[in-house]
C-alpha cells in the first residue's frame, strides 16, 4: 500500500510516494520551469535536415524543438517501432515537411540539457480513462489489464461507445471527430457512462486545439498537460493509494473538486494536512531528497552502490563494503547483490534517472546466482511507472538496460555543475597548480621583459611555493634572470591564477 504526500508552495509543488514507510518517488515542477510533456504548440518548420532525417521545429521556446522522422504521422501511425516484414518505409523527410511549413506538434521529451525539446506529430491526450489519438482509428488496451476475455469484453464496448458518440454528435450536426483511443489501466472496471463521459470530453478538447490551431500564430501553446498536483490524481494514484494528503487548503479545494469530475475514485483518498511539523517530514522525505543528490547509496547490509550520472549514460557500482555476514565468499557477494538490485530500482525512480544504464554487479562464480540476481532486478523493476527494458549479463559481467526519459533528472533539477570544478567533480592539486604557474612564467619571460613577476594565487599554492617547491621557483627566477614575487589571493577556484607582469 501506497501514500502520496503533497507539499504545495506558489513557487513549487513537490510529490512524494510512500511504499511501507520508505519514498519510492519523488517529482517536483516549479512554477516558472513547468514540465512541457503533453504540450501541443502550433510550430513552424525552422529547418529541415535530411542526413539526420529531423527537422528543427520553433514552438516558442528558447531553443528549437528537435523533430524525427520517426515520430511523424505518416499514412496512419508513425515509423516508429514498425519493423514488420510487410512495413512500409516511410518517404523521407524532406519529402513531407519543408521549411517554413506549420503543424501541429506535441511535446514527447522536455528541453534535457542542452538539447531541444523532443516533438511527435502523432497528437495524443490523456482522459482519466483513455487516451485519445485523433490521428488513428484504432482501440487498444493497457498491458496491465489482465485476462483476454476482459480485454475483448472492453475493446466490444468500446467500439460500440464510440459509435454511440458519432452518432450522437451526428445527430446535434457536429463535425465529426473520429480518432483511436487507448484504455488505461483504471478502465478496467469503469461502467460505460464513465467510459462516454471521457470519450465526450477528450474529442471535444480535441475539436478546441483544432480550432485555436486555426486561429493561431506559429509558436502558440494549443494546449497545456495538468498541472502536477492534477496528475496525481490521473497518472499516480490507484487501487494501492490509501491516502493523498496535502498541506494547502487552497489546492485541496481545487483538488476535489478536479477529483469530482475527473478521478471520482480517488477524491475519497484526498486529505487536507493540517499538521504543525512540515508534511515532508513525516516521513523524512527531505532526507531522502539530500541523499538521493549523493553518489554513495548505502545498503542496510554495509555494502554500497556508486552511482555516477553523465550526458551519455549512468553506471551503478555495486560494493560489498563492510558486509561479511555471509557463510563464504560466493554468498556474502551473491546476498550483497540481491540486495542491491532492490537499491537500485528504488533509486532509478527516485532520481528519475533515464537513458542507457549500466549495473556492474559484484563478479558471481555461479550461473544460478546471476540469474536469481538478473530476477530480482527485473522484479522490483516491473513496479516502474516508467517503460524499462533490461537485457542480460554481457560478457563482461555488466547488466545493461535502458529507462525512457521524458524529464530532466532530479539532480539535473535541483543542481548545476559546481563553478570551483565545472562539474568535473575534482580540482587540480596545489603542486600540479604551483607545475602550471612555472611553466607560464617561462612562457612569458620569452615573449615579454619585464622588470619583476607576480603571481597571485590561492593561499595553499602561495604556500607551496615557498614551501616545498621554493627551491624550483628560486631556480626558475635565476634562469630567467627575473625576481618573482608570490601574494595570496582569494580566489573562489583553487586552480585559478594570475600572473602580473611589473
Amino acid at each position: 500500500m501506497q501514500d502520496i504526500l503533497i507539499n504545495w508552495a506558489p513557487q513549487e509543488t513537490r510529490v512524494a510516494v510512500v511504499e511501507n514507510g520508505a519514498v519510492q518517488e519523488l517529482h517536483l515542477e516549479r512554477t516558472l520551469e513547468r514540465g512541457r510533456v503533453g504540450n501541443i504548440y502550433n510550430g513552424k518548420i525552422a529547418r529541415v535536415l535530411p542526413g539526420m532525417q529531423s527537422a528543427f521545429v520553433e514552438i516558442g521556446l528558447e531553443r528549437a524543438a528537435f523533430l524525427h522522422i520517426a515520430d511523424v504521422h505518416v499514412n496512419g501511425g508513425t515509423s516508429r517501432g514498425d519493423h514488420s516484414p510487410g512495413a512500409v518505409p516511410p518517404p523521407p523527410i524532406e519529402r513531407i515537411v519543408f521549411e517554413g511549413q506549420t503543424l501541429t506538434v506535441q511535446v514527447v521529451k522536455d528541453p534535457i540539457g542542452s538539447k531541444g525539446a523532443r516533438l511527435s506529430t502523432q497528437i495524443s491526450i490523456a482522459g482519466r480513462l483513455l487516451v485519445f489519438l485523433p490521428q488513428d482509428q484504432h482501440i487498444g488496451i493497457s498491458q496491465k489489464i489482465g485476462s483476454q476475455e476482459l480485454r475483448e469484453q472492453l475493446r466490444a464496448r468500446m467500439i460500440a461507445l464510440v459509435q454511440a458518440d458519432d452518432a450522437s454528435r451526428s445527430a446535434a450536426g457536429a463535425e465529426a471527430t473520429g480518432g483511436g483511443f487507448i484504455l488505461r489501466t483504471n478502465a478496467a472496471e469503469a461502467s460505460d457512462a464513465e467510459l462516454g463521459d471521457d470519450i465526450a470530453y477528450l474529442r471535444t478538447t480535441w475539436s478546441r486545439v483544432k480550432e485555436h490551431a486555426f486561429k493561431s500564430p506559429p509558436g502558440t501553446l494549443l494546449h497545456q498537460d495538468l498541472s502536477l498536483a492534477e496528475r496525481v490524481l490521473r497518472d499516480l494514484a490507484d487501487e494501492r493509494t490509501q491516502t493523498i494528503r496535502i498541506d494547502s487548503r487552497m489546492q485541496f479545494d481545487q483538488l476535489v473538486r478536479f477529483g469530482r469530475e475527473y478521478t471520482p475514485s480517488a477524491v475519497g483518498k484526498l486529505q487536507h494536512y493540517a499538521g504543525e511539523r512540515p508534511i515532508f517530514d513525516l516521513f523524512n522525505v527531505d532526507d531522502e531528497i539530500e541523499k538521493a543528490l549523493l553518489k554513495r547509496v548505502e545498503l542496510k547490509s554495509g555494502g554500497y552502490l556508486i552511482i555516477d550520472q553523465t550526458e551519455a549514460l549512468t553506471t551503478v557500482d555495486v560494493n560489498t563494503g563492510g558486509f561479511v555476514g555471509a557463510r563464504n565468499f560466493d554468498d556474502t557477494i551473491f546476498k550483497t547483490n540481491l540486495e542491491a538490485g532492490q537499491a537500485i530500482a528504488r533509486q532509478l525512480r527516485l532520481r528519475n534517472l533515464g537513458g542507457i544504464i549500466i549495473i556492474d554487479f559484484i563478479d558471481m562464480a555461479r550461473e544460478e546466482h546471476q540469474a536469481a540476481v538478473l530476477a530480482e532486478l527485473k522484479k522490483q523493476l516491473a513496479r516502474d511507472r516508467t517503460r524499462v527494458t533490461v537485457s542480460g549479463f554481457t560478457q563482461l559481467g555488466l547488466v545493461e538496460m535502458t529507462r525512457k526519459r521524458t524529464r530532466e533528472s532530479l539532480a539535473h533539477l535541483l543542481c548545476e555543475p559546481c563553478p570551483t570544478c565545472q562539474g568535473r567533480g575534482e580540482v587540480k592539486t596545489a603542486r600540479s597548480v604551483c607545475h602550471d604557474i612555472l611553466r607560464e612564467i617561462l612562457r612569458e619571460a620569452r615573449q615579454f621583459n619585464p622588470k619583476e613577476f607576480r603571481v597571485l594565487a590561492s593561499a595553499a599554492v602561495v604556500e607551496m611555493l615557498l614551501d616545498e617547491e621554493g627551491q624550483h621557483l628560486a631556480g626558475l627566477s635565476d634562469f630567467i634572470g627575473k625576481p618573482i614575487s608570490l601574494r595570496a589571493e582569494p580566489f573562489p577556484s583553487p586552480e585559478q591564477y594570475d600572473i602580473v607582469l611589473l
